[in-house]
């Protein structure tokens, strides 16, 4: 029987592990309902990458690493992703996951030219975005989480840009039928979001306080995860 893979492309901060446990976790609390067993592999602890044939869909997590670093156990994920889009396996890029779905597939990325985005943030869905599947239910404006230093410069030639904010032009984008990245977060709760302002104003100078008082819960933005399983078991 197929599985639903997720892809755990890094790990958090240890401080955040502690409290609020990893990104795979999280974004199993989001797949409510899904009733494919779900599968969780560790890329960078070099477990294999499962075979197409087992695949009923994938989620790509985000990474503290950047795509631009090429490492080469994101070379060989960037490869698999190719793999994956030709055989029309359904497909979420979070974050690190969204930014190598848009180089792999010919799209252009780098570090932002306006810096790291960090907090909760309005993000707007374009009409595409708006009539997409994996949006159904979510309003044209709503919060989400986010921290990012790199972005999707340029998406890929056939790409549909699905949503922007006034930071990042491409906050999500469609490639074919059954690719999607999004920038933000959906897996994220207040207190992770909270615990990552934290973490990253011990290496960076934030506007911590601000951007404490700024976090706001996300519920539209949650709904992604589920709403993807809910794509995935549809085409079982």
């Amino acid at each position: 029987m197929k599985k639903f893979f997720i892809i755990k492309a890094g790990t958090t901060f240890q401080e955040t592990i502690s409290q609020y446990g990893d990104f795979d976790q999280w974004i199993m609390n989001g797949l409510k309902g899904v009733s494919s067993k779900i599968k969780v592999v560790d890329i960078q602890s070099h477990e294999p990458l499962p075979q197409l044939h087992e695949c009923a869909g994938v989620i790509i997590s985000g990474s503290h690493s950047m795509v631009t670093e090429q490492e080469p156990w994101s070379i060989k994920l960037q490869e698999w992703i190719v793999e994956l889009f030709n055989e029309s396996i359904p497909m979420l890029g979070i974050c690190y996951g969204h930014q190598l779905i848009a180089q792999s597939l010919g799209g252009v990325c780098g570090y932002h030219p306006n810096g790291m985005e960090i907090g909760t943030v309005e993000i707007e869905l374009n009409n595409e975005g708006i009539n997409d599947i994996l949006f159904l239910g979510c309003k044209q404006r709503f919060l989400a989480h986010t921290v990012h230093s790199q972005t999707v410069l340029k998406l890929p030639t056939d790409a549909i840009n699905l949503a922007y904010n006034q930071h990042d032009a491409h906050h999500a984008f469609k490639v074919g039928e059954w690719c999607w990245g999004v920038q933000f977060h959906p897996e994220y709760t207040t207190e992770i979001m909270a615990s990552y302002i934290q973490e990253v104003s011990k290496e960076k100078k934030l506007a911590s306080e601000v951007l404490l008082q700024n976090v706001q819960k996300t519920p539209y933005a949650n709904t992604l995860l589920e709403q993807f399983g809910k794509i995935v078991e549809k085409r079982l």
